[in-house]
Order: structure tokens, then C-alpha cells, then sequence
């Protein structure tokens, strides 16, 4: 039982907290409801993320659902 249910949610918790820690300027992220856009700006909270030109939206970190693409390494 531990393995097939636990364990694997454990893991994905895992992992997700780890991408969430891992978010970095110039990201192109994804929201829980779907909103797609670049990191611009970093708090220990709280996401701003660029959508379209000159139009930012503040997310909450947990509510970033997945990474799309990380920024170019400089």
C-alpha cells in the first residue's frame, strides 16, 4: 500500500517543491489556471510574471504549475 500510493505522491510533492524553489528569473512558466508567461521578478512569495508586452500579473509561488522552459544560462 505505502508504495503504490504514499510513496509516489510523496515524490511528486517532492519534486514540486523543488521546482517551485528552483524558479528563476527569465522562466517561462505555467499557472494552475493556465496562464502562461515569463518570471520577471521574484519575491519569497510572490511570482510577477510577464504575459504580454508590458502587462504583469503577481502570482503566488504555489500556484505555479510547471516550468516550460528554463532561462538561457548566462
Amino acid at each position: 500500500f505505502y508504495f503504490l500510493l504514499i510513496r509516489p505522491q510523496q515524490k511528486k510533492q517532492k519534486d514540486i517543491k523543488n521546482m517551485i524553489s528552483n524558479l528563476a528569473h527569465g522562466d517561462l512558466v505555467m499557472t494552475s489556471g493556465g496562464i502562461q508567461g515569463k518570471v520577471t521578478a521574484l519575491t519569497d512569495t510572490v511570482v510577477t510574471v510577464e504575459i504580454a508586452d508590458k502587462v504583469k500579473i503577481k502570482v503566488t509561488r504555489n500556484f505555479i504549475a510547471a516550468v516550460l522552459q528554463k532561462a538561457p544560462k548566462e
